[in-house]
């Protein structure tokens, strides 16, 4: 069933807006929540980072528990010499030995061992160590205490008893009693202190290495990645994600910008087909190739953002103008490229200004350069200026961006760019390998294909120049002719030139029967009917069509065979047969062909250059004003007729083919000089006449 035009408008409709909401859910990467990859040692591949506010550079895990394990590992631990503890002991131990003979030596010791201190095994381990003992002293300062001298309680017990040996008194004093009783530790440590001071010396050991300044850059492409780089590239990732908590940011709504952002872009997309490229917009396969185009470079860019950002420079963008214009006009191939980079620029969100300025110089060079594919080495010489202009934008943004020639030539030096502009033209210059693929794809016809049918060699051309020589010769001189005039109003001359050859293939079939391959006798003087000689004639558009079909012609040349007579009418034959029965009404459809009448530009221009190159050869005299006079009835009837009334093509345009037909045939058909008779004579002799100043030769004939 076919698709009304309404339903068409609803499907593309529906089609670009499921592509606004795919690009916009899927394929965009917000610059501010993306997570660089990046090694220590290696260049960074990303784009210039600049520091949106100003923040500190934050260590990174690894450097953070390497420094909080040294910063414990050698904490001197702060102790709290417990005097009231080491009085009370004494005075337990001086009561238990009141009395005895001496008891006052062996107290003295012990005051001793209390002064000097007495530890517990945890300090004496840091002793061990080597490690110092630090003492609250004054206003909340430390100082070191020497700990030579200090003991464990079992220490303590063995001191008293190897320094007391010698004196019988104060040995039985100390057998008197059980003295470890009386030893303690009245060196604590001073948790409360410790965990302050700890905290104090980890906030200084910890402390930002540096402050990045707002506006100011943290890492340029093909720099190396140093560790207080990374450093500063993961404080700033920490730090834009703590933002976005704070601030609570609704995705919602961040996702509301991004869709009328795409949506603003697609739509004028939308309105300018429909409005100016309306014969592409009103085919559904033809918009889905180009929403498809600008998605696939949309993904492509996304892919590179993701993962490898510097393969976004080696994505040959050139390639979107080139591949449209291969199958559509300049024009639509230049808001598509244009279309495609907006939108990919906002995916690269990085150096939008950079990206846009390099994309829009290679799609002008492209167009330009490759206006009409036929050659690769037109692909190659756009691909040379592609790589020229991309270097020299690059340079100049460098050169804004940094304002430093000497990081310039350090980041040329390391060959990255140049390797990846290198990489995106060679990729470019075989587009002529991608082309065939969409023609596959998506049923298109691209200049080179319209270029290997126009082959003279081609096979069926080579059957049809065999089998009808005339009709040969004809589409020769309606291809030049109609090439010339496509040329001239803007349409798409390989492709009127392509049609004009194989326009009237059905020939084939009934040479003879075309007044263009007869030699002497006419077979139509043998029907009975004009209506049977009417429908041979007209037969040869069916004819040709079977023809096309069965050597697999594009279907564009099948339209253009199909339309290069419209629904005109063959009128000698129904002309003929209104004389032959002037009493009868004659049904003027027998002499009618099927059409349809042409719908584009090619077609109409054809069916003019078909019809006026050959009514030109029945005029007796080519001269200019026969010839204008030809060309105005003809094209004038054919109006009348409406026959170009489908057709996409101005009044200007008509006048414009109707004044390059009278130039044109004119220049075919020209007279030829007559030569007086002595230089005839002369001619025919063996020796030809001396130069007598007269410049008659055959330039002018």
């Amino acid at each position: 069933m076919k698709t009304s035009q309404k339903n068409r408008y609803l499907i593309i409709s529906l089609l670009v807006l499921s592509v606004i909401l795919i690009a916009t859910t899927l394929f965009f990467s917000r610059e501010e929540t993306r997570t660089y990859s990046f090694e220590v040692g290696k260049p960074w591949l990303h784009s210039r980072l600049e520091a949106n506010f100003q923040f500190d550079i934050e260590l990174d895990e690894a450097t953070r528990k390497h420094i909080t394990d040294s910063v414990n590992q050698n904490f001197a631990k702060i102790y709290t010499l417990d005097r009231k503890k080491a009085e009370q002991q004494q005075a337990l131990l001086s009561r238990a030995l009141a009395g005895r003979a001496g008891s006052q030596a062996l107290l003295s010791a012990v005051a001793k061992l209390y002064n000097d201190g007495i530890v517990d095994n945890d300090a004496a381990n840091d002793i061990r160590d080597g490690k110092q003992l630090r003492f609250m002293v004054g206003n909340n300062e430390l100082q070191v205490v020497d700990a030579t001298n200090m003991r464990t309680v079992r220490q303590a017990y063995s001191w008293l008893t190897d320094s007391l040996k010698g004196n019988a008194a104060i040995q039985s004093a100390l057998k008197s009693v059980n003295i470890e009783q009386y030893l303690t530790p009245n060196m604590r440590v001073d948790k409360e202190e410790n965990e302050k001071w700890l905290g104090e010396d980890l906030r200084d050991a910890l402390r930002s290495p540096g402050t990045v300044q707002a506006g100011e850059t943290i890492i340029t492409n093909g720099d190396i990645v140093t560790p207080k780089k990374a450093a500063a590239i993961e404080s700033y990732q920490n730090e834009v994600e703590r933002r976005l908590k704070s601030r609570n940011v609704d995705e919602t709504l961040n996702l509301l910008g991004q869709v009328l952002i795409v949506a603003t872009v697609m739509f004028a997309f939308y309105f300018f087909m429909k409005r100016l490229r309306n014969q592409v917009f009103s085919s559904l396969r033809r918009m889905v190739f180009l929403i498809t185009l600008i998605t696939v470079f949309t993904i492509a860019v996304l892919l590179c953002i993701r993962f490898k950002y510097w393969f976004l420079y080696v994505i040959p963008f050139a390639l979107v103008p080139i591949i449209v214009s291969s199958f559509f006009d300049d024009h639509t191939s230049f808001f598509v490229h244009i279309v495609t980079v907006l939108i990919c620029s906002l995916v690269a969100s990085s150096h939008q200004a950079e990206f846009i300025i390099m994309q829009f110089l290679a799609g002008i060079i492209a167009i330009v350069s490759v206006k009409e594919l036929t050659k690769r080495r037109q692909l190659v010489q756009c691909a040379a200026f592609i790589f020229l202009a991309y270097t020299v934008t690059h340079v100049a943004m460098t050169l804004i961006n940094e304002g430093d020639f000497t990081k310039l030539i350090d980041k040329y030096n390391t060959g990255y760019y140049l390797g990846y502009f290198l990489v995106n033209c060679v990729i470019l210059s075989f587009a002529v390998q991608i082309i065939p693929i969409v023609e596959k794809a998506f049923g298109f016809t691209s200049s080179m294909t319209l270029l290997e049918l126009a082959d003279i060699n081609n096979p069926l051309l080579r059957q049809l120049s065999t089998n009808c020589p005339g009709t040969f010769q004809h589409s020769l001189q309606v291809a030049n002719l109609g090439g010339e005039a496509a040329l001239k109003i803007g349409a798409n001359m390989q492709l009127v030139r392509a049609g004009a050859l194989y326009h009237d293939i059905g020939k084939i079939k009934n040479p003879a029967f075309f007044t263009e391959n007869q030699i002497g006798e006419n077979p139509h003087d043998h029907l009975v009917r004009p209506e049977d000689s009417a429908k041979i004639v007209i037969d040869h558009v069916a004819n040709g069509l079977k023809i096309a079909e069965e050597a697999d012609l594009p279907k564009v040349i099948k339209d253009l065979i199909a339309q290069h007579h419209g629904k005109g009418v063959t009128r000698y034959f129904y002309y003929k047969a209104r004389e032959s029965r002037p009493d009868e009404e004659v049904d003027p459809a027998p002499f009618t062909y099927p059409g349809p009448n042409p719908q584009t530009k090619e077609a109409a221009i054809l069916m003019m250059a078909d019809a006026c190159e050959a009514a030109t050869k029945s005029l007796s005299e080519h001269t200019e004003e026969a010839i204008a006079a030809m060309v105005d009835k003809i094209v004038d009837g054919q109006i009348a007729d409406g026959l170009l009334r489908e057709a996409p093509i101005s009044f200007r345009d008509v006048e414009t083919i109707k004044a390059l037909f009278v130039e044109r045939l004119r220049t075919a058909y020209h007279m030829r000089i007559s030569y007086p008779d002595e230089v005839k004579s002369a001619e025919s002799s063996a020796t030809p006449p001396p130069y007598n100043g007269t410049k008659a030769s055959t330039e002018d004939k």
